[in-house]
């Protein structure tokens, strides 16, 4: 079964690592290890920050906040391939639980109702990663065109993303 702490490596360097900032047209607000505080204004770490503490407390912070709200939620410990749960897990933190799970069961011919269940779960576990990633690399691509098209401002964002969706597969 997929580990956390290998996917979480990978991600958190996807997110720049653990660095406070604020990027201009950003919907997600500040932003500490890629963790919006638009998004998620109630996570833990956001008293530590407000009172200047950056303390190591705050790495176990992040792990368990990624932990629980999209490794869990969409099940990557129950993924057989490390490499198909990164890729999901990684997408995830960009784009939201739902649509991570909506793509993959796309690509692996689940019906898409954005809850990885035993069904999706068993055709995650049995799809080759030759064929598994690539599809998922252009369907997480698609996504991203889509929200350029529907809003200009993002296109600004759209190399960051395609090269993040393209890392997983070179």
């Amino acid at each position: 079964m997929a580990i956390f702490a290998t996917a979480f490596e990978k991600m958190i360097d996807n997110e720049g690592g653990y660095i406070l900032h604020t990027v201009e047209g950003d919907s997600g607000g500040m932003t500490y290890a890629g963790i919006a505080r638009n998004y998620h204004p109630s996570w833990e770490g956001w008293r530590l920050i407000d009172n200047n503490n950056m303390s190591n407390d705050l790495i176990g912070m992040v792990e368990k906040f990624y932990l629980i709200n999209f490794w869990d939620k969409i099940k990557c410990s129950e993924i057989e391939s490390q490499i198909i749960a990164d890729s999901i897990f990684d997408f995830a933190v960009n784009a939201g639980t739902g649509i991570t799970a909506k793509l993959a069961q796309i690509v692996v011919g689940s019906t898409p109702d954005g809850v990885i269940g035993p069904n999706t779960l068993e055709k995650l576990n049995t799809i080759e990663e030759s064929m598994f990633i690539p599809a998922f690399c252009i369907a997480k691509i698609a996504r991203y065109a889509s929200i350029c098209n529907s809003n200009k401002t993002k296109s600004k964002f759209l190399l960051g993303w395609v090269n993040r969706a393209l890392k997983g597969v070179m």
